[in-house]
């Protein structure tokens, strides 16, 4: 028994944020039904490569989930998803302020004929304000509300982050929200409408470039791998590769100076506090440069950690998805679909010692391969089409 199920989701959801929100939910049990419209969610077809005619977005983001069909144009079809609607625990969209609004599927009207229902809108800017229309995509949000500017090398351009880090934390505050409206019902009997965006996440993480800028009056500057008040703290380059070491309180310092033979560094005057390896970090990173670049990556990375200095090296995904610790802990699986065929997903970032939360877990679903058993098990009728 997982603790979400039996709750019906409906998820009208597209693209990436809130897909992602609602795979959290099904992953924990919940029955999620996915409202794509004909020839499905986008995101299908935003590839190669492809994986049986689903990109590999689409495969990151829509497991543990039933799919139908429904063009909101037609009457038929809006009367349709109107009734499971009524049904619906959860109701999580995605659309632009107003849009559902129009459908007659708003949360006030919805929640006046249910009241204990879950509404979940996730926008690009929120809900309201002077720029709540805009649509946006991860970057853009990075590029508009800071992030991309406190990240890059020193004196180089902005860059953006590796993956669409606030489609994903967009999905997740959503996850959370919808989680702690489901435990308010179960105390007070009523659900309620709940609301992020791709914009809110993103300045929620801004976190301590924002608190700096809140004492200051200053902008971060871009520092690259390395950080404003820690040193030596960054990416090194090796023979073979690159390095991350992080060691910048005094014991840290000490064992990475005596780790690599540099004993010295510890009573140099220029380096031997912290706050005077700051104020010389150029003059300390250029003889550290030269000590690391003659060693191999996996025998500095060996050295240091029997030193016990913080390091790691910089793998790409082929030694991320070989390493002991991540196959240790699950971190990649694979589910079925319905016909047996297994397809590679992520393993579940939290575990769980009252549940198995993979009990169960399927492929993403192909399109419309669900209407008549998600008609009959929310509605108790078979669907017509």
């Amino acid at each position: 028994m997982k603790p979400l199920n039996g709750i019906k989701v409906l998820d009208f959801t597209r693209i990436y944020a809130g897909p992602f929100c609602t795979m959290q939910l099904g992953d924990l049990g919940a029955d999620v039904v996915k409202i794509e419209p004909p020839g499905g969610d986008p995101l299908r077809h935003q590839g190669p490569p492809f994986l049986d005619e689903m990109s590999l977005s689409f495969l990151c983001a829509n497991r543990n989930k039933r799919s139908i069909s429904a063009d909101l144009k037609k009457p038929e079809d809006l009367a349709l998803v109107r009734n499971l609607a009524g049904a619906a625990d959860v109701i999580v969209e995605n659309f632009r302020p107003g849009v559902m609004e129009r459908l007659g599927l708003g949360y006030e009207a919805l929640s006046a004929t249910n009241p204990r229902l879950v509404f979940a809108s996730l926008s690009g800017l929120g809900a309201t304000g002077p720029q709540a229309q805009r649509g946006a995509f991860d970057i853009i949000v990075q590029a508009e509300f800071g992030y991309m500017s406190i990240t890059g090398e020193k004196g180089g351009k902005a860059i953006k982050q590796g993956t669409s880090i606030f489609d994903l934390a967009c999905g997740i505050y959503g996850f959370s929200g919808i989680m702690t409206a489901l435990f308010q019902r179960e105390r007070s009997g009523k659900g309620q409408k709940i609301e992020t965006s791709l914009m809110e996440a993103e300045v929620s993480f801004l976190v301590d470039a924002a608190m700096e800028y809140f004492l200051t009056g200053k902008s971060r500057d871009r520092w690259g791998s390395e950080h404003s008040n820690i040193v030596p703290y960054k990416v090194f380059s090796t023979q073979d590769g690159e390095i991350v070491i992080g060691a910048g309180y005094q014991n840290l310092f000490e064992a990475f100076a005596r780790a690599i033979g540099s004993p010295h560094l510890i009573t140099d005057p220029q380096f031997e506090t912290h706050t005077k390896r700051i104020t010389n970090r150029e003059q300390l990173y250029s003889v550290l440069d030269e000590v690391v670049a003659g060693w191999k990556t996996q025998d500095l990375y060996e050295l240091l950690s029997k030193a016990g200095v913080p390091c790691a090296p910089v793998n790409d995904m082929e030694r991320v998805f070989e390493h002991p610790q991540v196959l240790h802990r699950n971190m990649r699986v694979s589910v079925p679909d319905a016909e047996g065929t297994r397809f590679p997903a992520l393993g579940p970032a939290v575990k769980y010692s009252g549940f198995d939360i993979m009990s169960g877990w399927t492929a993403p679903p192909r399109p419309n391969a669900h209407a008549s058993e998600v008609a009959r098990d929310w509605l108790a009728r078979e669907a017509t089409a």
